[in-house]
């Protein structure tokens, strides 16, 4: 943190007309303070003089970075990332994006901030620590990403096991729902083939029952009929008698004539 402390001595370089050299100065007093909006308005009114302005970006980047708006700074930094590198502080630029990038996390663009600065700088040890300790970091991070992605896809895996699982399962109790259906049906169409035939038999034999109860049930004659049949039976008779006397006459008759021989 020391260069974002440092640096801003470096302000006075470069400076415009137009009262942009007062207003950075004016920035600068109200930072060394511990005033950060006031410098924040300052360096601002500095930016709108001159957008272009290196120094007025680059500590503009170290008050946001006191306030811990980490986002805002990075962007500060990176306005005037193709210009800084000429300037004669870029390793001091280069080391507070290291920082910047540190604070948000963003470990692989302090890998290379850091290392711009080592190429600028080569016995500067904080900046060699903050290099070491973004790399670390990077690498923890990229592990974790692979073993997320491995997890993801063994995650993946065991969901497209379970739905194959599933849908199997559900394959097979829809087969059985299926087939016990056609049990039921079959069943049912087998009670219903049953019951009828039972229905039929007991219609047969009630048919059967009541032409017996037909059968044994006396004829009722009404007198007429009775009457008409008495006459005929007694007229059968009489027929029959008429027969055997007639039959006893021939036999008398005929011995009669052997007793006359």
């Amino acid at each position: 943190m020391r260069k974002l402390l440092t640096v801003l001595l470096l302000a006075l370089v470069s400076l415009s007309a137009w009262g942009q050299k007062a207003d950075l100065r004016r920035g600068n007093r109200a930072f060394r303070k511990g005033q950060y909006d006031q410098a924040d308005i300052h360096y601002r009114k500095g930016l709108m003089k001159d957008t272009t302005s290196v120094a007025a970006h680059y500590n503009l980047a170290n008050n946001l970075y006191r306030q811990e708006q980490y986002d805002q700074a990075a962007q500060q930094l990176d306005a005037v990332k193709e210009t800084a590198p000429a300037a004669a502080f870029s390793a001091d630029y280069y080391f507070n994006r290291g920082d910047v990038a540190i604070a948000s996390e963003d470990w692989q663009t302090a890998v290379d901030a850091f290392m711009q600065c080592l190429l600028r700088t080569p016995d500067d040890l904080q900046a060699k620590e903050n290099f070491i300790y973004a790399r670390n970091k990077l690498i923890q991070q990229q592990q974790q990403q692979q073993q997320g992605g491995q997890d993801q896809q063994n995650q993946d895996q065991n969901q497209d096991q379970d739905q194959d699982q599933n849908k199997d399962q559900d394959q097979q109790n829809q087969d059985q729902n299926k087939d016990q259906n056609q049990n039921k049906d079959q069943d049912q169409n087998k009670d219903q083939n049953q019951d009828q035939q039972n229905q039929d038999q007991q219609d047969q034999n009630q048919n059967q029952d009541q032409q017996q109860q037909q059968q044994q049930q006396p004829v009722e004659l009404n007198p007429q009929q009775a009457q008409q049949l008495l006459q005929a039976i007694q007229e059968k008779e009489k027929q029959t008698q008429e027969k055997v006397d007639e039959k006893k006459a021939a036999a008398l008759r005929s011995r009669q004539k052997e007793k006359n021989w």
